[in-house]
């Protein structure tokens, strides 16, 4: 298993308060003779956590037992220093937001959260003022009282998302919330995201849209056949992986030839293309931070004209497809 950060975990978890993170301690879930996860260990920290593998991973399986709607069969959850046998004090901390939905579709958007708020626990015109700014956040006022059975695909996907927030929780367990959003729409429900990662909250995401992970994420943990295969910043976790898999630097300047040519030089290389268009060349290197010293005096000793330096495989689905090529389908 690879890991980044501090512990595994996200920068500075290890000085995080129990009470103040949600803990998985060998925990495994069995569906019959079905393995839903396999001896999770797993701190989740506040900011915005990802959770990335393909379906039957154990992403949902993972979601559903931190909410309490599944036991593990073994092993120990604390979630914000409360345990899911506790649901009345863990769903007032948690709000979940699934990837389906059952609406009363008679009722309007306005109608439902108040209903729901009420149900939680909330007077009149207190479940009225969260339901009004739930349904603001996620941008349903104009639709607030319009029947939740003329809803969109995309507005019910928001109508879910405002029960989830409605009653101000700690922890937002988000299933494939962007499912069914426009561009635009999922732009602004990553703002929110953020948004709300900043006031203090956990925010877990499960999603399949590897760019906007990378985009928002502060955590990555990338799962495969109910094992969890890394977690950390992406950054880390690439990094990790720097002897088995050379990082590849896309260089755009002005003489290519010239600086691949030096960089031949570099024990280090593994290998450089020339861009087809001969504007630029490809880099695999073992020592990315070796290669831009040396990029840097070359530049300085041959006046080359740098357009632009990206590494091309920083990013989630580059780094997933490294780990499950390197674990030959087992962990």
């Amino acid at each position: 298993m690879i890991t980044g950060g501090a512990n595994g975990n996200a920068p500075h978890a290890a000085a995080i308060p129990d009470d103040h993170l949600i803990a998985f301690r060998n925990v495994s879930k069995f569906y019959g003779e079905v393995l839903g996860v396999n001896r999770i260990n797993l701190t989740i920290p506040p900011g915005i956590t990802s959770l990335v593998g393909p379906n039957g991973s154990g992403k949902t399986t993972l979601m559903n037992l931190m909410t309490g709607l599944l036991r593990p069969t073994r092993g120990e959850i604390r979630v914000l220093g409360h345990s899911p046998y506790e649901p009345e004090d863990l769903m007032r901390r948690v709000g979940y937001c699934t990837q389906y939905d059952s609406f009363p579709g008679g009722m309007t958007g306005r109608a439902f959260l108040g209903r729901f708020l009420r149900i939680a626990g909330y007077e009149g015109a207190t479940a009225d003022r969260l339901a009004w700014e739930a349904l603001d956040r996620v941008g349903l006022v104009e639709a607030a009282d319009r029947k939740l059975a003329h809803y969109s695909k995309g507005m019910r996907q928001r109508a879910r998302l405002a029960a989830a927030i409605a009653h101000r929780p700690d922890v937002l367990v988000l299933d494939e919330p962007l499912n069914g959003l426009d561009p635009m729409a999922r732009a602004e429900m990553i703002a929110l995201f953020r948004q709300l990662a900043r006031s203090g909250l956990h925010v877990i995401i499960s999603s399949h849209i590897l760019h906007e992970v990378d985009a928002m994420s502060d955590t990555v943990v990338m799962m495969k056949d109910g094992y969890v295969l890394a977690r950390g910043e992406i950054h880390d976790v690439r990094s990790s992986l720097g002897a088995e898999h050379p990082t590849s630097i896309l260089v755009r300047c002005d003489a290519p030839e010239v600086l691949a040519a030096r960089a031949f030089e570099l024990a280090s290389l593994v290998e450089v293309r020339v861009h087809d268009d001969g504007g630029g060349l490809l880099v695999r290197t073992r020592d990315e931070d070796g290669f831009y010293e040396a990029l840097a005096r070359i530049i300085l000793e041959h006046g080359v004209g740098i357009e632009s330096v990206e590494v091309a495989d920083d990013n989630v689905e580059a780094v997933y497809e490294y780990l499950i090529e390197g674990a030959g389908g087992r962990v």
